[in-house]
């Protein structure tokens, strides 16, 4: 469980199953051979968001992650935190990607994806 001080609050952020469910249902895709059946896969997209440094990606993951905890952060708390000067926006995306690949809902995924990164950062590299 990641732990942010907010504020002066200190919220609790979860990226076990009822994450993966939150955030997987954001963006569906068609399967193919099928009419109407879609597959979400949210997660693969927030991942490779996290490795972006796409800071609202990072908003949307940290929201997904704190839903069913108490206390609750807004999106706006979030906001505000990001947007504060004190804030080591490096080490927070850091320590987010670090708890995606130590959660067994979501560290199959988040290295799949840190594979296919560091694969293609390679062949820029050649």
């Amino acid at each position: 469980m990641m732990e942010l001080t907010i504020s002066g609050k200190v919220y609790q952020f979860n990226f076990g199953m009822g994450f993966l469910r939150e955030i997987n249902k954001k963006i569906g895709v068609p399967i193919q051979g099928t009419k109407d059946a879609k597959k979400n896969v949210g997660l693969q997209y927030a991942v490779a968001g996290i490795v972006d440094n796409d800071v609202e990606e990072l908003v949307n993951v940290l929201n997904a992650a704190n839903k069913g905890q108490t206390p609750r952060v807004t999106q706006q708390m979030l906001d505000g935190y990001i947007d504060q000067e004190d804030t080591d926006i490096d080490a927070l995306f850091d320590e987010v990607l670090d708890f995606l690949k130590k959660t067994n809902a979501t560290k199959k995924t988040t290295m799949e994806i840190l594979k296919e990164v560091e694969k293609a950062e390679q062949k820029k590299g050649q």
